[in-house]
């Protein structure tokens, strides 16, 4: 509840610090900084702002409008009522970094239960309370690796096929500390293996993503035994739903595993919030970014849950701290907890079959269309490339004159693919979506 400050509470309170009124408290700020004059409108009652959001929400086209192909880091799936529903518990909702274990075992038992989910979705042995979103996970990975040689290797080997935006949050991360970074030069359409040449013994990270930004499934094998043979760390950022269907990063050897968790029952919510996941082994959590809350038991025998490790700088000596993550994203890592309980094992592998082979139906029906191609050699999940007869601009434009969302326009981020279109099909396309999409092309692009 809010009460607003009467006349009286005010004048007892420049009253009781010796001032006659509130202008006398900026004193010091120069008058041409003083009380700028604002250009704002009227002031309005509550219920003509509403209206007016309201108004201005509705010009808003989302998923729920139209029919969406549109991917690129950000996928529209569906997302469970129950996971919304224990979301908006008061406990959970309201709860902060629980620094009391004695106050905070639920928010603790949820922290740890989400870790011990991520640890099976990925194969490896521990994974944090998560990070920001998966940009700043993969920063931190490379930041991580740094600090595991005490920077001593300065060259990261990074994937040109790694999400743009991704490695745009590297270089952020990364700027000031004389680090070498190479191989985005190679191209979107490079193989992992073109990587390996890069590899030395100066290397600290190599780092791809699994299925790649163009929805790509390689073998990553050979890449991550180069990467060991020098004695370098090797990182994959990976889709979570993927995980369903394809062999975990452990199966091959990855010492680091993040991904966006976007996908496990989180909004696309304009971009966010999102969520950060971040695995790795046992030998490197010490070096591992952000918080691991574990279980205990207390002097009773009771189980407890108790934040275990935490190399933030507030806990632990400032020059022992290996990043500044001041928190988790604690209620969206809650509802990727429900969201992969309520899937289960057998349910993540039926999502998984659904989004591949859904993509796989659209890629064939596509390729039907005259002018138009997808590339029938390399596997992929449920992201493709389709090679449009006109620039990739000009058939969104017109897609979406058709109520149609559809894909990422690659030359935004390559400029040599202006034909090129980047499409996503999730669980949340039927067959009845597909084709009108097909339909659509057709209609267009039949010459």
């Amino acid at each position: 509840m809010y009460t607003s400050h009467t006349k009286a509470d005010k004048e007892e309170m420049l009253k009781v610090i010796g001032l006659e009124k509130v202008e006398d408290l900026f004193q010091c700020l120069p008058e041409q900084g003083k009380f700028p004059a604002l250009n704002l409108p009227d002031g309005i009652t509550e219920m003509e702002a509403l209206d007016e959001l309201q108004y201005i929400s509705s010009f808003n086209e989302t998923t729920q409008e139209l029919v969406s192909f549109l991917g690129a880091g950000a996928y529209n799936h569906f997302i469970p009522a129950a996971v919304d529903s224990i979301l908006r518990r008061s406990e959970f909702y309201t709860a902060y970094t629980p620094y009391q274990p004695e106050i905070s075992q639920g928010t603790l038992q949820a922290i740890f239960e989400y870790q011990s989910l991520i640890a099976a979705l990925t194969g490896m042995d521990v994974a944090n309370a998560s990070h920001y979103d998966g940009a700043t996970a993969v920063a931190e990975a490379v930041n991580m690796a740094y600090h595991n040689f005490r920077g001593r290797k300065k060259k990261i080997v990074l994937s040109p096929a790694v999400n743009p935006q991704y490695r745009g949050t590297i270089h952020t991360y990364m700027d000031g500390m004389n680090l070498e970074i190479v191989g985005e030069d190679l191209g979107p359409g490079s193989n992992p293996d073109d990587l390996i040449e890069l590899i030395d013994e100066n290397t600290a990270l190599v780092l791809v993503q699994y299925p790649d930004f163009l929805g790509r499934i390689f073998d990553l094998s050979a890449l991550a035994a180069a990467a060991h043979e020098h004695k370098a760390l090797f990182s994959v950022h990976i889709n979570p739903i993927s995980m369903g269907l394809l062999k975990p990063p452990s199966a091959y050897g990855a010492d680091i595993v993040t991904g966006e968790g976007q996908p496990l029952g989180i909004p696309l919510s304009f971009g966010g919030p999102y969520l950060g996941l971040f695995a790795t082994k046992d030998k490197y959590v010490r070096k591992m970014a952000g918080r691991v809350a574990g279980e205990t038991v207390d002097t009773q025998g009771q189980r407890g849950y108790v934040l275990t490790l935490s190399t933030r700088e507030q806990h632990i000596r400032r020059e022992q701290a290996t990043s500044n993550i001041c928190t988790n994203q604690g209620l969206i890592a809650l509802a990727s907890t429900v969201y992969l309980s309520l899937l289960g094992k057998n349910g993540l592998q039926e999502l998984a079959k659904l989004n591949y082979h859904k993509a796989h139906y659209a890629a064939e029906k596509i390729s039907t269309v005259p002018g138009f191609a997808v590339n029938p050699v390399q596997p992929f999940f449920n992201e493709f490339v389709v090679q449009c007869p006109v620039p990739a601009g000009e058939v969104n434009e017109y897609l979406l004159e058709h109520e149609i969302l559809g894909g990422y326009d690659l030359s935004q981020i390559y400029p040599g693919m202006t034909h090129e279109l980047l499409v996503a099909v999730t669980e949340m396309n039927p067959r009845s979506e597909i084709d009108y999409l097909v339909a659509v092309l057709e209609e267009e692009y039949h010459d």
